[in-house]
């Protein structure tokens, strides 16, 4: 089975954020594997153990000076990772994205796609529906627990009432939710390994893409501090404070005067 995981460069979260020049976020720090993409991984990784054959790959779009963030995967036990990289994808929107994964994914011939279900820095939660438009094929989105049966995936999605069993013919799209399972810690041996395994590092034009055909800007126009919420009032119950909360709930028009 071969398994191929979209994951995400993002700036470490423990840093403080800062907006460059163009109120975009700055991604001129370190870099770390977005974690919601570490769950893909796992689950990626367990589905070739359980098939005993296959390799999981990963492909990523972003700046390639700093791949910290892509080996870390690799460490984990993923075999080759394949990063677009292009100043011409500067700004890019969930769709233009999506047209590039596309096109790396479709140079080879996976079984399963897999992706989290948004990033961490994006929170669109778009990409993965569009890419799986892109490649004509199913999406299983919300995932909880991922097998394979045969040439079907089967996936549950949590609900109120409890979970909902989907299933689609192979190949096709699958979004694991957080929490799906536990990411594995790298060992020093995969760590070691990882440095060895290839990062294809390819542009727009390798992947015989137009650039006319992509629209990747977002202008953000302007950015402006959110209200700071005042503090509430503040009061010691000195026996009336029932008649003070009923009061303050007919102002907000919760009760209506008659109540009383």
């Amino acid at each position: 089975m071969n398994v191929v995981v979209c994951v995400k460069q993002i700036p470490d979260p423990a840093a403080p954020q800062s907006l460059d020049a163009e109120n975009r976020l700055n991604r001129s720090g370190k870099l770390i594997l977005d974690e919601a993409d570490s769950y893909g991984v796992e689950v990626a990784l367990r589905l070739v153990e359980a098939a005993g054959e296959g390799e999981v790959s990963l492909v990523s779009m972003g700046e390639a000076t700093d791949v910290t963030g892509i080996r870390s995967a690799l460490a984990m036990g993923a075999q080759r990772a394949t990063v677009v990289a292009d100043p011409l994808l500067k700004g890019a929107d969930a769709l233009t994205t999506a047209k590039v994964l596309a096109a790396v994914i479709s140079r080879e011939t996976p079984d399963l796609i897999l992706a989290a279900t948004e990033s961490s820095d994006g929170y669109t939660g778009t990409l993965p529906v569009q890419l799986a438009q892109l490649l004509d094929l199913p999406a299983l989105t919300f995932a909880t627990s991922v097998v394979v049966e045969g040439d079907t995936v089967v996936v549950h999605r949590q609900t109120e009432a409890g979970y909902d069993e989907v299933a689609a013919t192979l190949p096709a799209v699958v979004t694991v939710t957080a929490g799906v399972v536990e990411p594995r810690y790298a060992t020093f041996k995969g760590i070691m390994a990882a440095k060895s395994r290839p990062v294809t590092v390819v542009s727009v034009a390798d992947l015989g893409l137009d650039p006319r055909t992509l629209d990747p800007r977002q202008d953000i126009v302007a950015v402006e501090t959110a209200t700071t919420k005042s503090a509430g009032e503040k009061y010691v119950d000195d026996g009336e404070g029932a008649q003070r909360i009923l009061a303050f709930l007919e102002q907000i028009k919760i009760v209506s005067g008659s109540a009383t």
